[in-house]
């Protein structure tokens, strides 16, 4: 096991009724900018518990951040926070409006010309404006750690950004609004916070029993879980199991001590940057090229999962390995999701090498737990996902 520093200061508020604790979360001498999506909160009963709990404080409101957050949306946020002399965010909504929120706590004390530089220039946010959180959208982890990516449409690019000032003061969990979730919202959830746990675990045996059982767990209870939240999702038992994966598969418990890979991450980007194709499911389509191009670096790794997750009992280690990749494709297409790219759009002619361009103009050219995922290993894997 390697060497590690764990540090997490969210205070995660998890269950029923548990809004209205903002009002003693936020100092009542806060003016308070409040960010949220595209309106569904104003449906689903989050909006109005929210402005309940924030009746004694001074409120400003900022809508339709996007998913994927677009930097020129949040721009206008940004000014809003300028103009209104914003001091605390609340961002209602799931990851993207939790990471545009993140970015815009990084922004609001960024000193530079141009903040999109936080980004570009991966400049680490030690110290920004505190914000808090609540969650209508488990997938992304988001609501427990210090990470965001944000997206550039006029540039095709999205790009990652995280320090340790960018962890939301406090996150409330509420597994009740998950019955509100449509279908495709809650697989791409499930296959998000999957592929977040594949991500730390599947590199290679490091001794670290603790972190693989851990991980082993949230896979497995993500699978139990997944069919039963799709079709019930006002289940609030199961619902609460799927927040709960969602949230530990990303908060930073499980990549401590062992070798991460998130190359999967880096690469799928660029389909989203490229195409707008939800996140999730360019994760769905990288992913299973990205473990066969990579099979005997994995192959170890890749058959103690098939054991522990998918219950294969027989067969070599090889064997096992290739049924893992199998059974994990087959788990993703169970959710009603595609895994080929040209399930998503007929232009792909092209692209890998479009975005083996791209991952080297952002500087990403040693990518996976080995440093060996060069663009040109990217545009082989993104090629085979075609």
């Amino acid at each position: 096991m390697k060497n590690f520093e764990l540090y997490n200061p969210t205070n995660l508020i998890f269950g029923k009724g548990q809004i209205e604790k903002i009002k003693d979360l936020i100092p009542t001498s806060s003016k308070v900018l409040m960010l949220y999506g595209g309106g569904s909160i104003k449906t689903n009963g989050v909006y109005n518990q929210t402005i309940a709990a924030l009746a004694e404080h001074e409120v400003v409101e900022f809508g339709g951040i996007e998913a994927n957050p677009e930097y020129q949306t949040l721009l206008k946020a940004l000014a809003v926070i300028k103009e209104e002399k914003i001091d605390f965010l609340l961002a209602v909504g799931g990851g993207s409006v939790i990471d545009g929120t993140k970015f815009l706590s990084s922004a609001a004390l960024y000193e530079g010309d141009t903040p999109w530089d936080i980004l570009a220039n991966r400049i680490r946010t030690v110290k920004g404006m505190p914000f808090g959180t609540v969650l209508t959208l488990p997938a992304t982890g988001s609501e427990m750690n210090s990470g965001a990516v944000v997206s550039r449409k006029e540039t095709n690019e999205k790009l990652a950004m995280g320090g340790p000032g960018l962890f939301p003061q406090f996150s409330i969990c509420d597994p009740e609004v998950v019955r509100s979730i449509p279908e495709r919202q809650l697989a791409n959830g499930v296959a998000d916070a999957y592929t977040h746990v594949l991500e730390q675990y599947m590199t290679y045996p490091t001794e670290a029993h603790l972190q693989d059982r851990i991980s082993e767990s949230i896979m497995q209870t993500l699978v139990e879980v997944a069919p039963r939240v799709i079709v019930d999702p006002s289940n609030y038992d199961v619902a609460a199991n799927f927040m709960w994966c969602c949230t530990m598969a990303l908060n930073g418990l499980i990549q401590k001590g062992v070798p991460t890979d998130w190359s999967v991450h880096m690469i799928a980007h660029e389909i989203t940057a490229h195409y707008g194709v939800d996140h999730a499911r360019t994760l769905a389509i990288v992913l299973p090229s990205a473990y066969q191009l990579q099979f005997d670096k994995k192959k170890e790794k890749l058959a103690q999962y098939a054991e522990r997750v998918w219950d294969v009992t027989e067969g070599t280690v090889e064997e096992k390995a290739k049924i893992a990749i199998e059974k994990t494709e087959s788990f993703y297409q169970s959710l009603g999701i595609k895994t080929k790219l040209r399930d998503y759009t007929d232009d792909y002619q092209g692209f890998a090498a479009k975005a083996a361009q791209s991952l080297r103009e952002h500087g990403l050219v040693k990518l996976g737990e080995h440093g060996d995922i060069t663009p040109e290993v990217a545009e082989k894997i993104l090629e085979m996902s075609y």
